[in-house]
């Protein structure tokens, strides 16, 4: 085990912690951002497949209505 040569400071510490924090907040934000979009195009499909079911639904169980005078 080597022991380094000069104290560690607190400027030492900030530092590194910094530019490690760095790259993972970079990555989360990419992250974020695909999630986001994934999610917004899950959200649209639902919503279609919820209107087309719900149309192909009425369609099968509207009445029609036949009118004849005589």
């Amino acid at each position: 085990m080597s022991v380094p040569k000069q104290k560690i400071t607190r400027d030492d510490l900030e530092a590194k912690f910094r530019e490690l924090t760095g790259d993972v907040d970079q990555k989360a934000e990419e992250a974020k951002e695909t999630a986001i979009a994934v999610g917004a195009v899950v959200a649209a499909a639902v919503l279609l497949g919820v209107f087309l079911f719900g149309r192909s639904r009425g369609r099968k169980k509207t009445t029609i209505v036949e009118v004849r005078r005589f």
